[in-house]
């Protein structure tokens, strides 16, 4: 299978999917269509099985409720922000003393 660079841009995860499941994806460049890269899978010790899981867990819907009873959120969440809260919250001036230095 052959693939514009614009067709890559776009389609990446098709192209990916293709080459995973064996077809060899080969991007081209320019007016020409000069060959310039090919997308192979790597070989991994994890089975390709495992990665399509990732997709079903995905489309599997969530029970509505599921912490009902365990969360409580009080009237003080509705209420507005103070100046200073605010201004602490929008400029993020504690974030290194609240959650270290990045």
């Amino acid at each position: 299978m052959e693939a514009t660079m614009h067709q890559a841009k776009t389609r990446l995860s098709k192209l990916v999917k293709n080459a995973i499941s064996g077809q060899e994806v080969i991007l081209t460049c320019g007016q020409k269509r000069i060959p310039v890269a090919r997308i192979l899978p790597i070989d991994s010790a994890q089975p390709l099985g495992e990665i399509s899981a990732a997709d079903v867990a995905r489309k599997t819907k969530r029970p509505l409720g599921l912490y009902k009873g365990r969360i409580e959120i009080g009237p003080e969440f509705f209420e507005p922000l103070s100046e200073e809260e605010l201004t602490l919250w929008e400029r993020g001036e504690n974030d290194d003393a609240l959650f270290g230095s990045a």
